[in-house]
């Protein structure tokens, strides 16, 4: 299968100023694109995984023969990432906290919302160098957070991201060159949590049926 780079559902302007235009054009337009290039580079020469989704080769990498393994987690995870990334963002995008199930599901497991946006934010502060902090499922459909290094999805860990947060530099570095914090804080502004809802509600049925 040959991966494309996904349109964005907004223009690279429409995050400002929260996250500034040219910071989206690089990263969506340069980084994510040359993921998808190499992981599509990498498939070609994985002949034996044909017909296996992303997601399940991500979930059990050693599929992957071993002098290709490593390329292809690094581009895989990272087109899955921000694939995901991409669409749990928009420009004043639904309430500006969850509602419904999910809404009952934070206020079960972190007590008030903004108890996990801090909870959340210790997590991201504390990934050090490149990687990402997320809001994920696991098998038991409980909420967690966790963060992975580099552009490791946490697929490979048995869970369900329904929220991603970019911590690279190349995400932020233009508009807060060293102020990881800032970022996070202004990154809620612009948090789709429709999406993120809709994401939820997705893997419970899933796991409900398991």
């Amino acid at each position: 299968m040959t991966y494309q780079l996904p349109s964005l559902p907004y223009a690279y302007d429409a995050l400002e100023p929260h996250v500034d235009t040219r910071t989206m054009e690089l990263h969506h337009g340069r980084r994510h694109a040359g993921y998808v290039e190499r992981l599509n580079h990498v498939l070609q020469q994985c002949t034996d995984l044909e017909g296996l989704s992303l997601e399940e080769i991500i979930s059990d990498i050693r599929v992957v023969p071993e002098e290709l393994r490593q390329e292809l987690r690094f581009n895989g995870g990272g087109h899955l990432n921000h694939s995901l990334f991409w669409h749990i963002l928009g420009p004043g995008k639904g309430p500006k906290r969850p509602e419904g199930q999910l809404l009952r599901a934070f206020e079960s497991t972190f007590g008030q919302i903004e108890a996990f946006r801090q909870e959340f934010a210790r997590a991201a502060l504390s990934r050090m160098g490149s990687g990402w902090a997320w809001l994920s499922l696991d098998n038991h459909a409980h909420l967690e957070i966790l963060t992975t290094p580099n552009e490791d999805s946490p697929i490979m860990l048995g869970y369900r991201p329904i929220l991603g947060l970019d911590l690279w530099e190349h995400a932020y570095y233009l508009k807060y060159p060293d102020r990881r914090e800032e970022y996070i804080q202004a990154w809620w502004n612009v948090v789709h949590w429709d999406k993120v809802a809709e994401l939820y509600v997705h893997f419970l049925e899933m796991v409900s049926r398991t």
